[in-house]
Order: structure tokens, then sequence, then C-alpha cells
């Protein structure tokens, strides 16, 4: 479906939608956070997460210019099939629908695909399949506090990259569906279970409610990443603390293990990223030979 019929022999929209249509303005509004929430949508660039988008079933309408429909012809057609509405737009208002210099020049609209840590507990609640990663995870990533959504994406993506089966995001950290986020976890959004707004003083029991051991990431810890084997092999939730501030001091002191990873360099510290790179590769490949 597109916006308009096609002009007699070019297969193109004779009118494409400008930045004032009003389905162009009302998906502009969900860059902002509590427009999302309100209408349970978000917005994904780029072909990575639109494909992403689509193959999950999460897109429900897709803008794209003149130019992206032979470009990304092939998610265009995607769509079509899928019975997602296909509108076509010019330059101007693909720019008030992207957060980035450079527009891709396609951009789709999704059903919101985090969910709630009470939506969560429910779901939880009420599996029945052992397998289920809300369940009954043996790998978590925690972003406690994020600010950046690039890290909180890159997070995502990093845990569904190295087999996590959740990611956990506590209250305060930025929302997995700000546009910057989703384009940063390159699709793992709509790969990878995300709960949002977990409270930090039930973080310690909900992990160890799930079966899980909860470790922190910390410069100061008393257990070598190296040398953690065999206690690391066991589920686990690995808690990556915010930029700036690293985890506080009694969530810390609530965990189960406190791990260091050994910097032989000059390099004053790790970023979150790399942190988190290592300890869910360390956690994914014990668990794997156990």
């Amino acid at each position: 479906m597109t916006n308009t019929p096609p002009a007699e022999g070019t297969g193109r929209p004779a009118d494409p939608f400008t930045e004032r249509t009003p389905r162009v303005v009302s998906a502009s509004k969900l860059h902002r956070a509590a427009a999302r929430r309100k209408a349970g949508r978000f917005l994904a660039e780029g072909a990575n997460s639109v494909e992403a988008a689509l193959a999950t079933g999460a897109a429900v309408e897709l803008f794209c210019t003149e130019a992206a429909l032979d470009r990304f012809a092939d998610l265009v057609d995607t769509g079509r099939t899928a019975g997602v509405a296909v509108s076509v737009v010019t330059d101007r208002a693909i720019r008030g629908l992207s957060d980035t210099v450079t527009p891709t020049g396609i951009v789709a609209v999704c059903r919101s695909v985090t969910r709630t840590a009470a939506d969560a507990t429910a779901h939880a609640a009420e599996a029945m399949d052992v397998r289920d990663a809300l369940a009954s995870p043996r790998l978590v990533a925690v972003g406690q506090g994020l600010a950046e959504p690039g890290n909180v994406g890159t997070l995502i993506r990093v845990a569904d990259a190295l087999g996590a089966d959740t990611v956990w995001l506590t209250e305060g950290a930025v929302d997995p569906e700000n546009p910057k986020a989703v384009r940063s976890s390159a699709g793992s959004v709509f790969h990878l279970p995300v709960v949002r707004g977990i409270a930090e003083d039930d973080l310690v029991g909900r992990a160890h409610r799930a079966g899980l051991q909860v470790a922190v990431a910390d410069a100061d810890g008393e257990v070598d990443i190296e040398r953690a084997d065999d206690v690391l092999a066991a589920p686990t939730a690995w808690i990556f603390g915010n930029e700036a501030h690293g985890v506080p001091a009694d969530l810390a002191a609530a965990a189960d293990l406190r791990v260091r990873i050994p910097i032989r360099g000059r390099a004053e510290s790790l970023n979150i990223v790399t942190a988190a790179s290592i300890c869910l590769h360390t956690s994914s490949r014990l668990q794997a030979g156990s």
C-alpha cells in the first residue's frame, strides 16, 4: 500500500507526503519519550533495524524517500507483502523522521517491543516453557542507570551477539526505544527480550528469584575474571554501572561477586561496552562448556 496512486506509467506515487502531512507529523512526535509511551510505538531507522522490525512483525508502517524505493527495494517489497503500509515522503519529511545528520531514507514505525518490569514479572510467572528467556534466564546483562542511548543500544547488541537471554535496564536508564538506542542496537532490540524500569532496590532479589547469581563489573573487585571459571559458569546477571558514577556502593555490596578485569596497559579504565563484552563473553563461553 502506498500513500497515493502511482502516476500513470511511472509506478511512483504522484504526491509524496511532506513534513506537514498528519501521518508524518504524528510519527515525528515519536522522537519524544512521552509520545512513545502514549502511542506504544517507536521509530527504527536504517536497513538493519527495518529488516529486523519486518522480520519480527513489529513494523506497522514504512516511510521512505523516492530514492529509497530503489535502494531498499527488497525491504519495501517485504513490507508490502506483509501488509505493512509503505508511505513515500519527501527528503525534508524524512529528515524530520530521522535523528541522523545523513538520513538513510527509510524509517519504520514499530509496535513497542520492550517490556516493563511488571509485564516481565507477569510473563515469567505464566510461562510454561522452561526455556523461556524471561522465565529461566542463564545470562542477563543489566544496565544500571545508563544515560547514553548509544550505550544502551550497544549493550543490547553485545548481549544479543554473545548469547545473553535478556537485557534488564534499571529505573532511570534511558528508554531503549529511543531512536539512537534502536539504531545502535543494529536490530538486536527486536531479537532479545529487553525489560526496562527495574527498581534498583529489587534488582538483586529479582535476579536471585530467577535463579541467578549477581556479578558486578568493578575495577576494585576481589574476583579476577581470569581466575573465576568455576563460579562464572553458573547462571549470572552481570551489572554494568552508569557511565559517570559506576555501580552504587550499596548495590555492589549486595551483589554476590565483584569482578575485576585486569588492565595491563596504561589505560585507566574500560568503557562500559568493552567491559560488558569481556564479562558476557566469559560467562557465555563457560556456560556453553558446562
